[in-house]
Parts: structure tokens; C-alpha cells; sequence
């Protein structure tokens, strides 16, 4: 995950006292997953065998009962090709919401059906950071990234306030103002907005490659 790689090496630098500790980094945008941080090395993630895993996107469903596929081709008798386009394009929050994939155009919504799009985005990312705080035994940082999750105070507002039992206390004008730390003085657990740059991780990964 070229993002969450970018993160940890941003971190020493943009918010040195989190980055060797318990970080959530949270990718949210037309793509989403989260990715737990140890000392600044993955330790799981919310992707699984493919991108189609883990958090709704703007057009991928995240986790799904695997009954589901099994139904599409079984009962609906869809093909292999069509349940494909369905799970790569036409599902997340496009499909919830019959309006788009885009964040902003949900949000401007007046659409119940975008209502609940937003709703539920905001509920799975809540859902699985208390997953991965689970598995890090804890957590001490939550790193929000990538196009909503830089841009939409909202969103995060949302998310945080779900996540306040972890420990949580956000700072709405820090949040309002887009960071980089959103969290009030008194926050147990940090939280953060941290551009991304996965451009810059593809480039370095290509030049190794070819020894440039």
C-alpha cells in the first residue's frame, strides 16, 4: 500500500511523537482502506486478496458475504464479466446511492439514498478502526489521508465522533481548518490529516526497479 508506506515515512517529520508509536492510517477517498501502523511497520490492513475488501469505496462494495457472488451467479444467473463490472464499478457508494460515486456530490445531496450512502461509509470506517485498534492492542494516533479524507472536515468529524470511546477528542477548528493535528490538547488518542503522495512511492518503487 504505496499510501500508508508514504505516511510512515512522513510521519517522522510532520508528527514526530506519533511516528514510532500506534497509528490508524486512514486512506479515504475513491479508493479507502485503513491500514494499522507498529514503530512505523504494517501490521494488517482492511484490503484483503484484492482491493474489493475492507472499507466501501466510491464504486468497490468492501466486505461482503461471499453468499452474495454466489447468489448473482446462481440465482440472477449473471455472468462472470457483468458480477466484475458490478463489484469494481457499480457498487460502494454508487451503488447505495443511485446519485454518485463522488463524496461532495453526496453531500450535496438532498437524496435519502445519499444520506445513507454517506452513512454507511462513515459507519464501516468506524467499524474497522475499532478492528484495528483491536489489533495493535490500542491505539494512539488516527491519520486521515487522500481525497475525503484531507478535504471532507465532515467526514472525519463524523468518524471521530464514532471513535470517541477509543479515547478521541476532536478540535473542530483544527478540523474546520484541515489540520494537520485535529485533535484537542486533551485528546488521549492524536488525530491527523496528512497529504499523501502515492505518485512519489510508484516513481521510487520504478526507479529501485531499474537501479536509477
Amino acid at each position: 500500500m504505496t499510501t500508508s508506506e508514504y505516511i510512515a515515512a512522513a510521519l517522522p517529520r510532520v508528527a514526530p511523537e506519533i511516528a514510532h508509536k500506534r497509528v490508524i492510517v486512514a486512506h479515504l477517498g475513491s479508493g479507502a482502506s485503513l491500514c494499522a501502523l507498529k514503530n512505523g511497520k504494517s501490521v494488517d490492513c482492511t484490503f484483503g486478496f484484492t482491493a474489493l475488501d475492507g472499507l466501501c469505496m466510491g464504486t468497490r462494495p468492501g466486505a461482503i458475504d461471499p453468499g452474495v457472488v454466489l447468489h448473482l451467479f446462481q440465482t440472477l444467473e449473471m455472468s462472470a464479466k457483468e458480477v466484475e463490472a458490478m463489484l469494481y464499478k457499480e457498487s460502494g457508494l454508487l451503488g447505495i446511492s443511485g446519485v454518485s460515486n463522488d463524496m461532495r456530490e453526496l453531500q450535496a445531496s438532498q437524496s435519502p439514498a445519499a444520506r445513507l450512502a454517506i452513512d454507511y461509509f462513515v459507519y464501516q470506517a468506524a467499524k474497522q478502526i475499532g478492528a484495528l485498534a483491536a489489533v495493535l492492542g490500542g491505539v494512539d494516533a488516527l491519520v486521515f489521508t487522500a481525497g475525503i479524507g484531507e478535504r471532507s472536515a465532515e467526514i472525519r468529524k463524523r468518524i471521530c465522533a464514532a471513535s470517541a470511546w477509543l479515547g478521541l477528542d476532536l478540535d473542530d477548528g483544527a478540523n474546520a481548518n484541515n489540520g494537520p493535528r485535529i485533535s484537542a490538547a486533551k485528546s488521549r488518542v492524536s488525530a491527523w490529516v496528512v497529504p499523501t503522495n502515492e505518485e512519489l512511492m510508484i516513481a521510487r518503487h520504478t526507479a529501485s526497479v531499474l537501479g536509477i
